[in-house]
C-alpha cells in the first residue's frame, strides 16, 4: 500500500466521524455511563490493583508477610495494654478473638479510605496524559484493600478452629452482609475524598486525624456492653448506631466472634442488627451513587491541578 502524503493523511484524517470522549452529565445517564466505562476496563482495573499490591511489597523480602504483621502487632497492644493491664479483657471473653475481628474490619476501611484519597494524586501521570474512566483509580484501592483482608481473615479463621470457636451459626450470614456494608461505605468516602484531594492537598493529613478518632467510636477495642452500660436507650445510643462503620464491626463479631454470642458471655448486641446492616447498606449505596456523580463532577480539571 503506497504511503500517504501529508495532505492525504490530514484529508483522511477530516473524513473521521467524532466520537464523544468523556462520561455523561447526567445524574441518571451519567451514572450508568460510568459503570459501563468502568467495565470496558475492567482489565486495567485488574492491572492496577496488581500494581498497588506489588507496588507495596517492591524490594521487600517478606513480601506479604508485612501485611499481617502491622495487625497483629495491634493485636498484641491492645491484647496487653487495654485487655490485661486495664482490665477489659476479664469481662470479654476469648479477647484476642474480639479485638482481631475488629482490627481487622477497621483495617479494611481505613486502607480503602487512605488509599483511595490519594488514588488520584498518585497516579498523575496517567491522568494527565491518557483518556479513563477517572474512578477505577479509587477502585483499585478497594481491591488492594480486599486482598490484605482476605490475608487477615484466613489469620482469624485459623485462629478460632485452633482455639475451638468455630463460628458455625447462624449468625454467620451476618459476615457477608458487614462485609458489604463497610466496602460500599469506605468506596464512597475514598471516591469522593481522592476528587477533592486533587484541589486541597492537606485533606490528606486531616483524614488520617479524622479516622483516629473514628477509631474510638467504633467497638473495635471495647465490647458494644460498655456503650450500652453508659448510653443506652437515649438518643445518643441511636447516633452511635448510625455509624456504618460501628454495625459493620459489630456484625462481623456477632458473626465471627463464637465465645460472644453464649449466654454466659454477657455481651451486649443491639437490637435487630441484621435489619440495622440491610438498612445502612442502602443507604451506603446511595451515598456511593452520589459520590460518584460528586467525582464525575470534579474530575474535568484534574489533568490542570495535577
Amino acid at each position: 500500500m503506497p504511503s500517504l502524503n501529508a495532505e492525504e493523511r490530514a484529508l483522511r484524517i477530516a473524513q473521521e466521524p467524532l466520537l464523544p470522549v468523556g462520561q455523561s452529565t447526567g445524574f441518571i445517564t451519567g451514572t450508568w455511563s460510568s459503570i459501563k466505562e468502568t467495565l470496558e476496563h475492567r482489565e486495567l482495573l485488574g492491572l492496577l490493583v496488581r500494581r498497588e499490591i506489588k507496588a507495596r511489597y517492591k524490594d521487600s523480602s517478606l513480601g506479604l508477610v508485612w501485611s499481617l504483621v502491622k495487625p497483629l502487632a495491634q493485636l498484641l497492644v491492645y491484647y496487653f495494654a487495654i485487655g490485661q493491664i486495664l482490665g477489659v479483657a476479664r469481662n470479654i471473653p476469648s479477647f484476642a478473638i474480639f479485638v482481631f475481628v475488629g482490627l481487622t474490619v477497621w483495617g479494611l476501611f481505613t486502607e480503602i479510605v487512605s488509599s483511595g484519597t490519594m488514588s488520584i494524586v498518585n497516579n498523575a501521570g496517567l491522568v494527565k496524559k491518557v483518556y479513563l474512566p477517572r474512578e477505577i483509580f479509587p477502585l483499585a484501592a478497594v481491591g488492594g484493600g480486599l486482598f490484605n483482608f482476605a490475608l487477615q481473615l484466613i489469620i482469624l479463621i485459623t485462629a478460632t478452629i485452633v482455639g475451638g470457636q468455630i463460628p458455625l451459626s447462624r449468625d454467620l450470614a451476618l459476615a457477608p452482609l458487614a462485609l458489604a456494608n463497610i466496602v460500599v461505605f469506605a468506596a464512597a468516602i475514598g471516591m469522593v475524598l481522592a476528587a477533592v484531594t486533587v484541589y486541597l492537598r492537606d485533606l490528606q493529613h486531616l483524614i488520617e486525624v479524622v479516622l483516629t478518632v473514628l477509631f474510638w467510636a467504633s467497638p473495635v477495642v471495647y465490647s458494644f456492653s460498655f456503650v450500652n452500660k453508659a448510653i443506652g436507650g437515649t438518643w445518643l445510643e441511636q447516633v452511635y448506631l448510625a455509624n456504618p462503620v460501628t454495625l459493620s464491626v459489630l456484625g462481623m463479631q456477632k458473626a465471627l466472634w463464637l465465645a460472644g454470642s453464649t449466654e454466659s458471655a454477657q455481651v451486649n448486641f443491639p437490637p435487630e442488627l441484621a435489619l440495622r446492616l440491610w438498612v445502612s447498606l442502602g443507604i451506603s449505596i446511595v451515598l456511593l451513587w452520589v459520590a460518584q456523580r460528586v467525582f464525575s463532577r470534579l474530575q474535568g480539571n484534574f489533568a490542570q491541578e495535577l
